[in-house]
């Protein structure tokens, strides 16, 4: 469905696969609430805290227009057009949606905030988007088309996915030859999604979870690999099908795969922080049937090692990690720091919202209490920075504020619609336009693309225009 999309900045049209690191996310967390958790704040501030987030959401939310792939419906992006209408007709399969950089999920934990700034809906197309690929995937029960395009190509070839000439081949996981993590990450999105749509389309709410019991069996069955994605499947078919099986499986099969004890980043390769808030919930308000007391147990694990690693966030705690610039902005890789920054928030997000609503005062961090607005000022921290509370003083979310990078590394934008040029010819293209953006300051590319964040900032406070550089 998606490309493979380590970086955001990196939106390279073809080829469309599953990473589904939650772009949504991101968006969803710049709009924090509407009480912004600010006390002694006066309603006035409040507004204004909470226009300045809605904004950045808006501007997020418009990446999803311009990543679609296939016959565009209600297009709001001028510059872009059709693209890939042949995908998947080899094998008589309509593969033609989905995104070349894409996420989901969000939409669950802040809908009430997003229909607050009239995003919902925008939002759940964009979602749909993605589903309606998904459900094409797989024509089987053994079989899942988990990628359009070949990477190696696409990436000696730049050009507009207007334009788009080269061959699209498919590949395939199935019975002989398993993908247990792309099948499985399949399964999590479609129940997570199959959520956001219950209440406004039952049968298109029910045809996801359908299949997504299908994938989950189906990664279970024929295992490649075992990582955390299958259990993570697992907790979101539980939420949206209340089957204490699925609950089971994750509390007694914890042991594998959940590292207790041990928190990691939440980031696209690793997942496990995200599992363990996800857990936690069960944690904090109950299964609606009883559950073992191995089985509560192992719950109580999940929860213990999310909030380990939510101590780690919290600046003023002992157990506070290392890993952040000397300006708060948590920095794990050079290559993708935004990401472990934005998914970090999220998580302290969410979790202070599990707190507040069970009457939870307080997290434990090595013997001190940390109430809930602490998880939310982290959160908080980490977004102005993106936004421009920085020392360059520069937002990272492309388009948004007086002052945000302008050479985004992005070949839609980057080609004019009417140049006339070949695979090779775009790397020229981008290069000469690059050059005279540099040498009259013209700052814009061709066409605006205005709602990336960044993957990357530098450690140090600065910042280059450069876009081969991906920084």
């Amino acid at each position: 469905m998606m490309n493979t999309g380590k970086q955001a900045v990196k939106a390279k049209p073809p080829p469309k696969d599953w990473v589904s690191m939650n772009l949504i996310e991101k968006a969803i967390e710049l709009y924090v609430g509407e009480k912004y958790f600010c006390s002694g704040s006066t309603e006035e501030d409040t507004h204004q805290v909470v226009d300045k987030y809605a904004n950045a959401l808006s501007i997020a939310m418009q990446f999803f227009d311009i990543q679609m792939s296939g016959k565009l419906v209600n297009n709001k992006i001028a510059w872009r057009g059709d693209s890939a209408m042949g995908d998947g007709s080899e094998v008589n399969l309509d593969l033609n949606r989905g995104m070349y950089d894409a996420g989901d999920h969000a939409i669950l934990e802040y809908g009430n905030h997003m229909n607050m700034v009239n995003e919902l809906d925008n939002a759940q197309e964009s979602l749909k988007w993605i589903t309606d690929f998904l459900i094409n995937a797989p024509p089987s029960d053994d079989v899942l088309y988990i990628q359009v395009g070949e990477p190696k190509l696409d990436h000696t070839c730049w050009e507009r996915p207007e334009a788009m000439t080269g061959k699209r081949p498919l590949t395939q996981v199935n019975a002989l030859y398993p993908g247990t993590d792309v099948a499985a990450e399949s399964a999590e999105a479609m129940a997570a999604a199959s959520l956001v749509f219950k209440s406004t389309d039952s049968a298109y709410s029910g045809t996801l979870l359908k299949h997504a019991k299908h994938l989950f069996k189906f990664a279970d069955t024929y295992r490649g690999s075992f990582s955390i994605s299958i259990p993570k499947a697992a907790a979101w078919l539980y939420h949206a099908t209340g089957d204490k099986s699925y609950l089971t499986y994750v509390a007694t099969n914890g042991n594998a795969f959940a590292n207790w004890g041990n928190p990691s980043w939440f980031s696209w390769e690793n997942k496990l922080a995200g599992v363990q808030v996800l857990l936690s919930r069960v944690n904090f308000f109950g299964s609606k049937e009883d559950i073992s007391t191995e089985e509560s147990l192992s719950l109580q694990s999940y929860r213990q090692t999310a909030e380990t690693f939510l101590c780690g966030l919290l600046p003023e705690s002992s157990m506070a990690t290392s890993q952040r610039t000397t300006d708060g902005l948590v920095w794990v890789n050079q290559g993708n720091p935004l990401q472990y920054s934005v998914a970090s928030s999220f998580l302290a997000v969410v979790y202070s919202g599990y707190m507040l609503s069970s009457q939870t005062s307080n997290l434990y961090c090595s013997g001190k209490l940390y109430e809930p607005t602490g998880l939310r000022n982290f959160a908080i921290s980490q977004l102005d920075y993106i936004l421009g509370n920085n020392p360059m003083e520069t937002s990272y979310l492309v388009g948004y504020g007086s002052r945000y990078p302008q050479q985004v590394h992005h070949r839609g934008a980057s080609i004019p619609m009417d140049a006339n040029s070949n695979c090779s010819d775009g790397f020229i293209q981008d290069t000469l336009i690059q050059m005279l953006q540099l040498e009259l300051f013209l700052g814009d590319h061709p066409l605006v693309i205005i709602t990336e964040t960044l993957g990357t900032t530098l450690r140090k406070p600065q910042f280059s225009e450069v876009p081969d550089s991906h920084q």
